[in-house]
């Protein structure tokens, strides 16, 4: 379910003209350990409700996509002491080159602890108003080296297991802007987010940018309250996702998407590679959500 992973991998944005090339699948995982946390504590993800509008992009293929419009409606609520929550909407119209169209409508909702220890999800993909996917279970961090525990609701309930390396997706965008702040150009990870009936991982190489200019943000359509961004430090980054156990630096990723991150978990300019075609996002509303207050 890529749109689903379009919202939880990096909330949304992306920066065409940044593109740089995937990095080899091989490349360092990045660390989950508990010790490590302590190293991101500084970053502090803002709340947000966003709105953005799609239109289609490159088409690579005469006999694919002749035209596309969608939108993604995307919310971002709690805090750093009560979790993360993330909701999600992407509604997109289709029109083959035989002239066909068909709707595609993908629903998410997700709850991740403040310790990445936990994490609950719950999504579903309706094609022309009809049911066609859905998943929902919480996942459950192991102690140590342990694998991460996966109770799976729907779309069956059962009892399945995923590597207790790979990371949820409020914990990857975390490890993500630390990296960029770093000054790592590469980051690299195992990545989880209950897409795929809520079974499956992802080797996820993220490609980091040099930082744009602080003026950046004042350049973008003035929508909303988007002007709250200026001068927060951003960095155009690219994702790749590979299927596991591809270790080949030739290998072809399975999906890419690109976006601008800044250092406050919000992103811009969205653009999403489906391989055929891409379709450019760009935010049309934006507000700002207060965190939740801590209660313990």
């Amino acid at each position: 379910m890529r749109g689903l992973r379009v919202a939880l991998a990096f909330a949304a944005g992306g920066l065409a003209a940044a593109l740089v090339t995937a990095a080899p699948v091989s490349a360092q995982r990045g660390d989950t350990s508990k010790a490590d946390a302590s190293k991101t504590g500084s970053i502090q993800l803002q709340p947000h409700r966003a709105v953005y509008d799609f239109k289609l992009g490159t088409v690579r293929s005469d006999k694919g996509v002749s035209g596309l419009s969608g939108r993604m409606v995307y919310e971002f609520t709690g805090s750093a002491c009560e979790g993360y929550t993330q909701t999600m909407r992407f509604v997109t119209r289709t029109t083959a080159a035989g002239g066909e169209s068909s709707l595609s409508d993908q629903r998410s909702t997700t709850w991740e602890d403040d310790t990445a220890m936990r994490y609950k999800f719950q999504s579903s993909q309706y094609r022309d108003q009809k049911l066609v996917e859905q998943a929902a279970g919480t996942a459950t961090r192991g102690e140590g080296e342990a694998d991460t525990r996966v109770d799976l609701t729907h779309p069956e309930a059962r009892k399945t297991a995923i590597g207790g390396g790979a990371m949820f997706p409020v914990q990857h965008s975390i490890k993500l802007i630390d990296a960029a702040r770093r000054g790592r150009t590469q980051f690299t990870a195992d990545f989880f987010d209950g897409s795929e009936s809520g079974e499956k991982t992802y080797v996820v190489s993220a490609q980091i940018g040099k930082a744009v200019a602080t003026s950046f943000n004042k350049t973008l359509p003035r929508v909303g309250q988007a002007d709250k961004l200026d001068g927060v430090a951003a960095w155009p980054v690219v994702l790749s996702y590979y299927e596991q156990g591809t270790d080949s630096k030739d290998a072809v990723p399975v999906y890419e998407m690109s976006f601008v991150f800044y250092t406050n978990g919000v992103s811009r300019r969205l653009v999403i590679d489906n391989g055929d075609y891409t379709m450019k996002g760009e935010l049309s509303e934006f507000t700002l959500i207060d965190p939740l207050p801590c209660r313990r």
